[in-house]
């Protein structure tokens, strides 16, 4: 009997994990979001930023100098960019792992133990029919 309100604590505590794992998986695509928005907006103000510049510039050589800048600057921003919302997948991953950690333990030592007593059973059994 011990062995189903075992497994019935088990499960409960698994709908539990499982809705902290949603709750975190929804905390960090709206991080995702956030970050998302937060990069275009500053990326829309750049570009404005160095289309000004274009349209000041007097010369062919100062035009090449502002589209040039422009490129390495638009290009740092991205991959620092790609590498935040990188670390924030994997921020969420360990996250939403997190709550199952202590119940795949609890499952694993109870399975251990009931296979011990099975096993030492059957033993017992095996000998007493020998």
């Amino acid at each position: 009997m011990a062995a189903y309100e075992d497994a019935n604590q088990i499960s409960k505590e698994a709908a539990d994990n499982a809705m902290k794992s949603f709750s975190a998986v929804t905390k960090g695509f709206q991080q995702i979001a956030t970050e998302t928005s937060d990069f275009t907006k500053r990326s829309y103000e750049s570009s404005a930023q160095m289309l000004e510049k274009l349209v000041q510039a007097r010369s062919v050589e100062k035009v090449i100098e502002v589209q040039n800048e422009y490129a390495a600057s638009a290009y740092q921003a991205w991959i620092a960019q790609a590498t935040r919302i990188g670390e924030i997948y994997a921020d969420i991953a360990k996250e939403t792992y997190k709550p199952f950690e202590a119940t795949f333990s609890k499952a694993a030592n109870s399975a251990t133990e009931y296979g011990r007593k099975a096993a030492a059973q059957a033993d017992e059994a095996f000998q007493q029919a020998a």
